[in-house]
């Protein structure tokens, strides 16, 4: 394939890949059933210093993000800056629009449709633009830094396990400490996100974003080598 279609498809994947996430956070919101494991965090946090969502995680990610400098540096690109930015603020501008502009009033099914719908997207938005390899997002370097320092003892999709759990944790701890609705941010879409987000990830980049970028056969193995430096 031509170096520039190729580079213009990695884009797209990155982009697409970013969106899907944001329309991830949005719909689990959305949900009533709880969020998953990073903004379960930002969103205990946030409430308890009573600052505006996407302004704590832009915040937490640039935290992060020094870690990710000293460690997975190859982790950082342009997608990292696009993800940084627009995840937040696009999941509270999806809120907002299903909220207070269109005034949705979300019914069990659509509670429950905007369950399946994040859930899915978690794991095909991150699968898509981490396969593009233009740069992650600093909270989904986390698991690549325990893979790496553990001298791959603990896979991709089972360090992701360990961040997600440790995230939710974190989440708890500060919206009780607020007193803040814990039911908002903690629920069944919660668990679903941190035992099974990880494993996600891995089986949408190995049948969906792997072919799709490369054209090989779905089912190939792949694995994350993203934090290795190129020779």
């Amino acid at each position: 394939m031509d170096s520039k279609k190729f580079f213009v498809k990695r884009f797209l994947m990155m982009f697409t890949g970013i969106l899907f996430i944001s329309i991830c956070v949005g719909c689990y919101r959305l949900s009533g059933f709880g969020v998953d494991a990073f903004t379960c965090m930002n969103l205990g946090i946030s409430g308890f210093l009573n600052m505006m969502f996407g302004t704590w995680q832009l915040i937490m990610n640039v935290v992060i993000l020094i870690a990710v400098f000293f460690t997975v540096r190859k982790c950082i690109g342009v997608g990292t800056v696009v993800n940084m930015v627009c995840v937040g603020y696009g999941a509270d501008f999806i809120c907002w629009m299903a909220q207070d502009v269109f005034e949705i009033e979300m019914t069990l099914l659509l509670q429950i449709s905007a369950l399946v719908m994040g859930s899915l997207f978690a794991g095909l938005g991150v699968a898509l633009y981490m396969e593009a390899d233009m740069g992650i997002a600093p909270y989904d370097s986390v698991a690549l830094i325990i893979e790496k320092v553990s001298g791959k003892k603990i896979p991709f999709q089972y360090a992701r396990v360990i961040s997600d759990v440790t995230c939710v944790v974190i989440g708890i701890a500060f919206c009780l400490t607020a007193g803040d609705d814990l039911w908002m941010i903690v629920g069944i879409g919660t668990v679903i996100n941190a035992c099974f987000n990880g494993p996600l990830i891995q089986f949408f980049r190995v049948h969906a974003a792997h072919p799709l970028l490369y054209g090989r056969q779905a089912g190939e193995s792949v694995s994350f080598e993203i934090y290795q430096e190129k020779k």
